[in-house]
């Protein structure tokens, strides 16, 4: 007498690869990468303490010039002095007319030093600059409580 066989569905299947957790983790790394990059595309210069007022965000290419509160100025992250920071901007402009210069000062930084920053990329034909600002207001507990 032949022993009987018994069917069995899982002999005849072939191996599977789930797709739905790969995914999931290919998403959680994307999502993970797209936040530590815009974290770190903000950050170039040194730190400084911004002084508040309202503005508006500007968007397009642009330079950032960083001046610290002992009125030392770099362009772009890189040491510069008032003059060479208003020449590489304006070479700059000069190639694209819709960039813009950022200046962020220093609250304690000395006023004389973005004066003289503005004159210099004005005269080399720099038309957009501005001033970077915290959208902060200092005092604004004391606004509120009133």
């Amino acid at each position: 007498m032949m022993a009987k066989k018994l069917y069995s569905p899982f002999l005849s299947r072939q191996a599977r690869v789930e797709m739905a957790s790969l995914m999931d983790v290919m998403f959680l790394v994307l999502v993970f990468f797209v936040y530590s990059s815009l974290d770190m595309a903000v950050h170039r210069g040194l730190k400084v303490d911004l002084p508040s007022a309202s503005g508006a965000v500007e968007r397009g290419r642009r330079a950032i010039v960083t001046i610290a509160a002992d009125g030392s100025v770099q362009f772009d992250g890189k040491p510069s002095d008032v003059e060479s920071a208003a020449r590489a901007a304006a070479e700059l402009a000069a190639a694209d007319p819709g960039f813009s210069v950022l200046v962020s000062a220093d609250r304690s930084a000395p006023l004389g030093e973005g004066v003289e920053l503005l004159d210099a990329m004005r005269r080399r034909g720099v038309e957009k600059a501005s001033f970077r600002v915290s959208g902060a207001r200092r005092g604004a507990e004391k606004d509120e409580s009133r």
